[in-house]
């Protein structure tokens, strides 16, 4: 990746964000969506424009592989400043940095002798779902390998969920970016509160192995069947405080009028009604698991492959992956 310039973008979108903070984030998606759009020529937006039907849009993955809509590495140098503009009208600036530092650590794969057209810092792709409007339904999503966001918008509301973030390696232990870890705040707080929770004798552990990776894997639909760990219930204050802390932190990715709503819902009706969850090992280089799983949501952090240096962290709606369930309501509530 040419750095210097996913810098310079970062800090104009970040800019753009804090200088606009006023105009909600649908607003801002629909209009960067539009100017993104008016940018490419025929062929590039014919790559990535869709129906908003089309089954694509459901259709996400966090492995690396060859993806629908229009490449980054394919898109002109001020192409690819508006693309980062939507991004930042998604994501928070951690958000933003977290997901930069995702796409560079493809740098690091190709330099350790990785095909350099799958180790490809800029294979990320950029569509867009039915026509940006402040009025219909429309969607778009940013994804490669290790990044899936996806956004979708019936008027001002934005659903923003799937979103997965993966780091490999999950901390860089050598070179100039050494001590590099994307998710490592995460991950460092989900092993202090299985430990605070063994200490009181409410242990989360279900399993002294980790799973191999994250139980909802890549199916559109998120499930999981079985309640695992302890529950929030038979927590102490500040237990429940670390696990509300968990989910903010992964949910501060993006921006807060995204989120908001979601987490009022889980702070307030879902407090006592929160699942943690851990299997692996609770040292720090050893590989491991967690999830914490409410009413509808499900939050999975898993650290296994390459001696647990390889992190996946998911954040799945049981119910509104991909707006399933706003836009049911949406459609009976326009067809009366």
């Amino acid at each position: 990746m040419r750095f210097p310039i996913i810098l310079a973008t970062l800090t104009t979108a970040v800019f753009a964000h804090e200088g606009h903070n006023h105009n909600p984030a649908a607003a801002e998606m629909k209009e960067a969506a539009t100017i993104f759009l008016a940018s490419l020529d025929e062929k590039q937006r014919k790559a990535a424009s869709f129906e908003f039907k089309n089954k694509e849009r459901e259709n996400w993955h966090f492995v690396p592989m060859d993806r629908e809509g229009v490449r980054f590495d394919a898109l002109k140098p001020h192409q690819k400043h508006l693309a980062f503009g939507l991004l930042g009208t998604g994501l928070t600036q951690k958000g933003l940095m977290t997901a930069t530092q995702i796409m560079t650590l493809e740098e690091v794969l190709r330099s350790r002798g990785g095909d350099p057209e799958v180790r490809n810092t800029e294979k990320y792709n950029i569509a867009i779902f039915g026509s940006p409007s402040p009025t219909k339904v429309w969607g778009w999503r940013f994804e490669g390998h290790h990044l899936s966001l996806n956004f979708s918008l019936i008027g001002d509301k934005v659903i923003g969920l799937p979103a997965f973030y993966g780091t490999n390696p999950a901390e860089l232990k050598k070179g100039p970016l050494k001590g590099l870890r994307p998710l490592g705040e995460i991950e460092d707080a989900g092993r202090r509160l299985a430990k605070d929770l063994i200490k009181a004798g409410n242990s989360p552990v279900f399993s002294e192995k980790a799973p191999k990776e994250i139980l909802t894997a890549q199916d559109s639909t998120a499930k999981l069947q079985e309640i695992m760990g302890t529950t929030s219930d038979k927590m102490d204050g500040e237990q429940v405080k670390q696990t509300l802390a968990i989910v903010s932190q992964v949910a501060s990715m993006q921006r807060g009028e995204i989120t908001n709503e979601t987490l009022r819902k889980i702070n307030t009706t879902q407090r006592k009604k929160l699942h943690f969850a851990w299997g692996g090992s609770l040292e720090r280089n050893g590989p491991h698991y967690f999830r914490i799983q409410g009413v509808d949501f499900i939050i999975e952090y898993a650290n296994t492959q390459n001696d647990a240096n390889h992190a996946h962290l998911v954040w799945r709606d049981l119910k509104d992956d991909f707006a399933r369930d706003s836009l049911q309501k949406h459609y009976a509530e326009n067809h009366k």
